[in-house]
Protein backbone atom coordinates (compact mmCIF):
# COMPACT_ATOMS: atom_id res chain seq x y z
CA UNK A 1 0.00 0.00 0.00
CA UNK A 2 1.69 3.51 -1.00
CA UNK A 3 1.44 6.42 1.70
CA UNK A 4 -1.33 7.91 -0.57
CA UNK A 5 -3.60 4.79 -0.24
CA UNK A 6 -2.62 4.52 3.69
CA UNK A 7 -3.42 8.08 4.25
CA UNK A 8 -7.15 8.38 2.17
CA UNK A 9 -9.50 6.78 4.84
CA UNK A 10 -13.39 6.63 3.68
CA UNK A 11 -14.74 9.58 5.04
CA UNK A 12 -16.58 12.52 3.30
CA UNK A 13 -14.78 14.98 2.23
CA UNK A 14 -14.62 18.54 3.07
CA UNK A 15 -14.71 20.63 -0.07
CA UNK A 16 -14.76 23.79 1.87
CA UNK A 17 -11.11 23.15 2.69
CA UNK A 18 -10.29 22.74 -0.82
CA UNK A 19 -9.43 26.62 -1.92
CA UNK A 20 -6.72 27.14 1.06
CA UNK A 21 -4.90 23.99 0.12
CA UNK A 22 -4.62 24.93 -3.38
CA UNK A 23 -3.71 28.49 -2.99
CA UNK A 24 -1.24 26.58 -0.84
CA UNK A 25 0.19 24.52 -3.75
CA UNK A 26 0.15 27.25 -5.56
CA UNK A 27 2.37 29.58 -3.52
CA UNK A 28 4.68 26.39 -2.34
CA UNK A 29 5.03 25.78 -6.14
CA UNK A 30 6.45 29.43 -7.01
CA UNK A 31 8.44 29.57 -3.89
CA UNK A 32 10.10 26.36 -4.46
CA UNK A 33 9.39 24.78 -8.22
CA UNK A 34 7.87 21.49 -9.17
CA UNK A 35 10.72 19.31 -7.82
CA UNK A 36 11.24 21.24 -4.51
CA UNK A 37 7.70 21.00 -3.73
CA UNK A 38 5.98 18.11 -0.98
CA UNK A 39 2.93 17.13 -0.27
CA UNK A 40 4.21 18.21 3.33
CA UNK A 41 5.25 22.00 2.51
CA UNK A 42 1.66 22.16 0.81
CA UNK A 43 -0.21 20.91 4.02
CA UNK A 44 2.18 22.76 6.44
CA UNK A 45 1.02 26.13 4.24
CA UNK A 46 -2.35 25.48 3.90
CA UNK A 47 -2.39 24.60 7.99
CA UNK A 48 -3.92 21.08 6.94
CA UNK A 49 -3.02 17.59 7.78
CA UNK A 50 -1.32 15.37 5.34
CA UNK A 51 -3.49 12.66 5.32
CA UNK A 52 -6.36 16.41 4.36
CA UNK A 53 -4.58 16.50 1.12
CA UNK A 54 -4.12 12.71 0.68
CA UNK A 55 -7.88 12.55 0.56
CA UNK A 56 -8.38 14.81 -2.05
CA UNK A 57 -5.59 14.50 -4.15
CA UNK A 58 -3.56 11.22 -4.81
CA UNK A 59 -0.43 13.03 -6.07
CA UNK A 60 1.49 15.72 -5.92
CA UNK A 61 0.84 16.01 -9.79
CA UNK A 62 -2.63 15.75 -9.38
CA UNK A 63 -2.61 18.44 -6.66
CA UNK A 64 -0.28 20.35 -9.22
CA UNK A 65 -2.79 20.07 -12.41
CA UNK A 66 -5.66 21.07 -10.25
CA UNK A 67 -4.37 23.54 -8.73
CA UNK A 68 -3.21 25.76 -11.87
CA UNK A 69 -6.05 25.13 -13.66
CA UNK A 70 -8.08 26.94 -10.26
CA UNK A 71 -6.14 30.17 -10.73
CA UNK A 72 -8.02 32.93 -11.52
CA UNK A 73 -8.10 34.63 -14.74
CA UNK A 74 -8.84 38.34 -16.10
CA UNK A 75 -11.65 37.70 -17.87
CA UNK A 76 -11.80 39.84 -21.36
CA UNK A 77 -14.65 42.43 -20.28
CA UNK A 78 -14.56 44.88 -22.90
CA UNK A 79 -16.68 47.55 -20.53
CA UNK A 80 -14.31 46.74 -17.88
CA UNK A 81 -10.98 48.04 -19.96
CA UNK A 82 -10.08 51.56 -19.88
CA UNK A 83 -10.75 53.61 -22.89
CA UNK A 84 -8.48 57.04 -22.32
CA UNK A 85 -8.61 57.70 -26.18
CA UNK A 86 -5.10 56.60 -26.89
CA UNK A 87 -3.50 53.23 -27.12
CA UNK A 88 -0.50 54.68 -24.47
CA UNK A 89 -3.21 56.16 -22.29
CA UNK A 90 -5.46 52.39 -22.24
CA UNK A 91 -1.96 50.38 -22.03
CA UNK A 92 -0.63 52.42 -18.72
CA UNK A 93 -4.20 52.60 -17.22
CA UNK A 94 -4.15 48.75 -17.41
CA UNK A 95 -0.75 48.81 -14.90
CA UNK A 96 -2.17 48.47 -11.79
CA UNK A 97 -0.32 47.27 -8.22
CA UNK A 98 -3.05 44.76 -7.79
CA UNK A 99 -2.32 43.82 -11.68
CA UNK A 100 1.68 44.14 -11.41
CA UNK A 101 1.37 41.65 -8.16
CA UNK A 102 -1.02 38.64 -9.70
CA UNK A 103 1.25 38.89 -12.83
CA UNK A 104 4.34 38.60 -11.26
CA UNK A 105 2.98 35.64 -9.00
CA UNK A 106 1.91 33.82 -12.53
CA UNK A 107 5.64 34.27 -13.95
CA UNK A 108 6.80 32.66 -10.87
CA UNK A 109 4.35 29.90 -11.03
CA UNK A 110 5.36 29.10 -14.57
CA UNK A 111 8.77 28.87 -13.72
CA UNK A 112 7.91 26.75 -11.18
CA UNK A 113 6.47 24.29 -13.71
CA UNK A 114 9.20 24.23 -16.20
CA UNK A 115 10.46 21.09 -15.27
CA UNK A 116 7.16 19.45 -15.01
CA UNK A 117 5.73 20.76 -18.52
CA UNK A 118 8.05 18.68 -20.07
CA UNK A 119 6.79 15.19 -18.55
CA UNK A 120 3.22 16.19 -18.63
CA UNK A 121 2.38 18.21 -21.81
CA UNK A 122 -1.44 18.22 -20.80
CA UNK A 123 -0.46 20.75 -18.52
CA UNK A 124 0.89 22.87 -21.62
CA UNK A 125 -2.43 24.14 -22.69
CA UNK A 126 -3.25 24.84 -18.92
CA UNK A 127 -0.98 26.66 -17.99
CA UNK A 128 -1.03 28.72 -21.70
CA UNK A 129 -4.64 29.58 -21.19
CA UNK A 130 -4.49 30.63 -17.09
CA UNK A 131 -0.89 31.87 -16.58
CA UNK A 132 -0.04 33.65 -20.17
CA UNK A 133 -3.42 34.21 -22.45
CA UNK A 134 -5.17 36.24 -20.30
CA UNK A 135 -3.09 39.36 -20.03
CA UNK A 136 -2.24 38.74 -24.28
CA UNK A 137 -5.88 38.91 -24.50
CA UNK A 138 -6.34 42.26 -23.35
CA UNK A 139 -2.99 43.61 -24.69
CA UNK A 140 -4.56 41.84 -28.55
CA UNK A 141 -7.93 43.82 -27.78
CA UNK A 142 -6.62 46.98 -26.55
CA UNK A 143 -3.94 47.26 -29.97
CA UNK A 144 -7.46 46.29 -32.14
CA UNK A 145 -9.42 49.18 -30.59
CA UNK A 146 -6.45 51.67 -31.61
CA UNK A 147 -6.69 50.45 -35.18
CA UNK A 148 -10.29 50.58 -34.95
CA UNK A 149 -10.10 54.06 -33.91
CA UNK A 150 -7.20 55.12 -37.04
CA UNK A 151 -4.48 55.64 -34.45
CA UNK A 152 -2.28 52.86 -35.79
CA UNK A 153 -2.35 51.10 -39.29
CA UNK A 154 -4.64 48.50 -39.76
CA UNK A 155 -1.67 46.02 -40.86
CA UNK A 156 0.38 46.00 -37.33
CA UNK A 157 1.03 42.46 -36.52
CA UNK A 158 -1.59 42.40 -33.30
CA UNK A 159 -0.90 38.65 -32.50
CA UNK A 160 2.92 39.33 -32.11
CA UNK A 161 2.95 42.42 -30.49
CA UNK A 162 0.45 41.29 -27.72
CA UNK A 163 3.10 38.55 -26.93
CA UNK A 164 5.84 41.02 -26.25
CA UNK A 165 4.98 42.35 -22.57
CA UNK A 166 4.24 39.22 -21.28
CA UNK A 167 7.41 37.80 -22.41
CA UNK A 168 9.79 40.46 -21.58
CA UNK A 169 7.77 40.38 -17.95
CA UNK A 170 8.66 36.20 -17.96
CA UNK A 171 12.80 37.39 -18.54
CA UNK A 172 12.78 39.55 -16.32
CA UNK A 173 11.18 37.27 -13.66
CA UNK A 174 12.25 33.64 -14.06
CA UNK A 175 16.13 34.68 -15.66
CA UNK A 176 17.43 38.27 -14.46
CA UNK A 177 15.69 37.80 -11.04
CA UNK A 178 14.18 41.34 -11.16
CA UNK A 179 10.75 43.03 -10.06
CA UNK A 180 8.31 43.29 -12.64
CA UNK A 181 7.53 47.06 -11.97
CA UNK A 182 5.53 50.20 -12.82
CA UNK A 183 8.69 51.65 -14.14
CA UNK A 184 9.65 48.20 -15.81
CA UNK A 185 6.54 48.26 -17.79
CA UNK A 186 5.98 51.89 -18.71
CA UNK A 187 9.76 51.23 -20.25
CA UNK A 188 7.66 48.54 -22.37
CA UNK A 189 5.37 50.59 -23.76
CA UNK A 190 7.20 54.01 -24.86
CA UNK A 191 10.51 51.98 -25.98
CA UNK A 192 8.77 48.76 -27.90
CA UNK A 193 5.44 48.51 -28.36
CA UNK A 194 4.47 52.27 -29.49
CA UNK A 195 7.47 52.69 -31.33
CA UNK A 196 6.79 49.15 -33.38
CA UNK A 197 3.11 50.59 -34.11
CA UNK A 198 4.37 53.63 -35.22
CA UNK A 199 3.82 56.70 -32.13
CA UNK A 200 6.18 58.25 -30.70
CA UNK A 201 4.89 58.69 -27.22
CA UNK A 202 4.40 62.57 -26.13
CA UNK A 203 5.01 61.84 -22.14
CA UNK A 204 7.22 58.96 -20.79
CA UNK A 205 7.51 58.03 -17.19
CA UNK A 206 11.21 57.83 -16.34
CA UNK A 207 12.05 54.03 -17.27
CA UNK A 208 13.21 51.12 -15.07
CA UNK A 209 16.58 50.90 -14.09
CA UNK A 210 18.24 47.99 -16.15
Amino acid sequence: MTEAEALRPGRKRDASRDPAILDAAIEVLAETGYEGMTIDLVAARAKAGKATVYRRWASKNELVLEAVACLKTAGLDPDSLPDTGTLRGDLVAMIKPHSIQDAQRKMQVMGGLVSMLTRHPELVETAQEVIVEPRVRVTRFLLRRAIDRGEIRADVDVDTLALVSSSMAAHRTLIQRKPVDRAFLISIIDGVLLPAVGIVPETAEPAAAR
